[in-house]
């Protein structure tokens, strides 16, 4: 059985934001996602575990995106991305957010200051969820396993482009560097 010390543990909620939200996802819907992102989030502040919430986003003329070629290039509409693609919506916004990380790419470590405010805390356990499964949640558990870190994703509080990408991921890449548990579990797990 899982077991989580919440003064040694955070959890980390990847890009559950308005504009990813707004994509089409599965095989977890975003309602799901979110109530599910919102009860794991309430639990650790009531345990008196670390909240951490981490949106993506860009400056104007999305000069600081990813750049480099790749054969699926990042599409910006025409018009740029919409005025609240960076919110939270109403449920995780509401949550107590130890700390807040903007990322301009799919870690979360990468170029921001999410392992030196981890490592002020104290934490050695973290519990990640988002979106997306195989992009942000992925990345971000992979550094955070090379880093050191016990890393723990929250299945059902993550979801993908598709059900099939979201499956590999869990199944297959994601096993080697964390452990896959269900909401339920990963609160159950702060209860012991």
């Amino acid at each position: 059985m899982l077991k989580l010390d919440p003064h040694t543990t955070a959890l980390v909620l990847i890009d559950v934001q308005k504009g990813t939200l707004g994509m089409p996802v599965g095989p977890h819907a975003p309602a799901t996602v979110v109530a599910n992102s919102a009860r794991l989030g309430s639990r650790f502040t009531q345990k008196g575990a670390t909240v951490i919430l981490v949106r993506v986003s860009f400056s104007e003329g999305y000069l600081d995106k990813p750049a480099a070629p790749t054969d699926v290039p990042m599409i910006i509409p025409p018009g740029g991305l919409p005025a609240d693609w960076a919110e939270f919506p109403a449920e995780i916004a509401a949550l107590h957010a130890d700390v807040l990380i903007t990322k301009r790419q799919w870690s979360a470590f990468h170029g921001t200051e999410l392992d030196l405010q981890l490592r002020r805390r104290g934490i050695s356990n973290v519990v990640i969820g988002g979106l997306m499964t195989n992009f942000g949640v992925e990345s971000t558990a992979r550094d955070a396993w090379q880093h050191n870190y016990r890393t723990i994703v929250a299945e059902d509080a993550s979801s993908s482009l598709s059900a099939e990408m979201h499956e590999f991921a869990v199944t297959k890449s994601l096993p080697r560097v964390s452990q896959i548990r269900s909401t339920t579990e990963i609160i159950e797990s702060l209860e012991a």
